[in-house]
């Protein structure tokens, strides 16, 4: 193919507020009444549109979509869509001194998802082949937000899980008082048996101390992994952490650079990654963190956007596990996740794999470019 047919001709930039059912609320991000979701939509001249995005918890999704609207979509016509790298090179630095992760690596997500779905569907090609290909499904859990749920209700939640087929769940923890945390622990690995995996979550808000004591006291519960214990910047506290505790540790969905995951490898003593596309760069930056924990003999997770995520994670011979999140965008696309023996199943479609709806997704617009 030519550089000429593949060059962009158009970028549109979406912004949505997408409800959730139900108010959902972890230790340090508080309660979410919505999620915002902002598409971008790029179109070269032989006529391929690749359809990108990226998302929030509810805040900055105004700021994100003034980056790509305002900032990077002067910079990205006329330019051969298939030139990923240099695309994606370019807008990090070009933006470096005023972004450098953050807000900046959520915009370039949105750009570089969508150049990927430009390059599958011109080869006619599933992501989860393109990317790797090293099979089409991967192992999965359900990631509830439900520090908010009463007992009784955390564990109907929980059975819902077990119910769609899951096979691995996780909650959140962190409560003003850690025995109540131990107590809803102790309760899920009650209800789940003993052969399920479980996994607790954090969101950053324990001391180095108070981890260490928490996971001591759940120790005996059989605990895949504990995520984000304390804030990601913390990386020697990490390393505190795991040489307390004997429960392995997982992070990765606040760290928004490539060389951030190079200080977590090197100093955190992490047992598992989990880069998040949405906020790492999109794929470019999602595969550069997969080879990192290859070459480190880690396994790759993810976080969010499992919709996605899917065929990453399946795409690669080290992969974990991929988060089903709480926030269901799959539910606003023509191929919502499919779930078969407890594993999730990477769309077989050319593309990303991503078809949003707009049937669905339209009366959730707030602005458009």
């Amino acid at each position: 193919m030519t550089k000429e047919a593949n060059k962009i001709e158009s970028v549109k930039v979406e912004y949505y507020q997408v409800p959730l059912a139900e108010v959902l609320s972890d230790a340090k991000h508080g309660d979410h009444t919505h999620f915002e979701l902002i598409l971008t939509r790029i179109k070269t001249s032989n006529g391929i549109e690749g359809v990108g995005y990226t998302y929030t918890g509810g805040k900055g999704g105004r700021a994100i979509y003034s980056l790509l609207n305002d900032e990077m979509k002067p910079l990205l016509i006329g330019k051969d869509a298939s030139d990923i790298m240099a695309i994606w090179d370019e807008l990090q630095w070009h933006f470096h001194y005023v972004g450098r992760g953050g807000l900046l690596s959520f915009a370039i997500s949105a750009v570089d998802i969508a150049l990927w779905d430009i390059k599958c569907k011109n080869l006619g090609l599933p992501l989860w082949k393109v990317a790797g290909g090293a099979s089409n499904q991967v192992n999965c859990y359900a990631g509830g937000i439900d520090l908010n749920f009463d007992h009784q209700k955390l564990l109907s939640n929980i059975q819902t899980y077990l119910d769609r087929g899951f096979e691995a769940v996780k909650i959140k923890v962190g409560k003003s008082d850690y025995k109540e945390d131990v107590r809803r622990v102790e309760a899920v690995r009650e209800l789940i048996g003993p052969d399920r995996i479980f996994m607790v979550d954090a969101n950053y808000s324990m001391t180095k101390e108070q981890a260490i004591r928490f996971a001591n006291a759940i120790a005996h519960c059989d605990i895949k992994w504990f995520e984000e214990p304390t804030i990601p910047d913390d990386y020697l506290g990490y390393a505190d952490i795991a040489d307390a505790i004997d429960i392995p540790l997982a992070m990765g969905e606040n760290l928004h650079t490539i060389h951030e995951f190079t200080y977590a490898i090197s100093q955190s003593k992490l047992g598992f990654l989990q880069p998040d596309a949405s906020n790492i760069g999109g794929i470019t930056g999602f595969l550069m963190v997969a080879q990192l924990a290859y070459a480190n003999n880690i396994p790759v997770c993810s976080h969010g956007m499992h919709e996605l995520h899917v065929s990453l994670l399946a795409s690669q011979p080290h992969s974990g596990y991929l988060e089903v999140h709480s926030f269901p965008i799959d539910e606003y696309t023509t191929t919502p996740l499919k779930i078969i023996n407890g594993k999730a199943v990477a769309p077989d479609i050319p593309g990303t794999g991503v078809v949003f709806d707009d049937a669905l997704l339209t009366p959730h617009l707030k602005m458009s470019s």
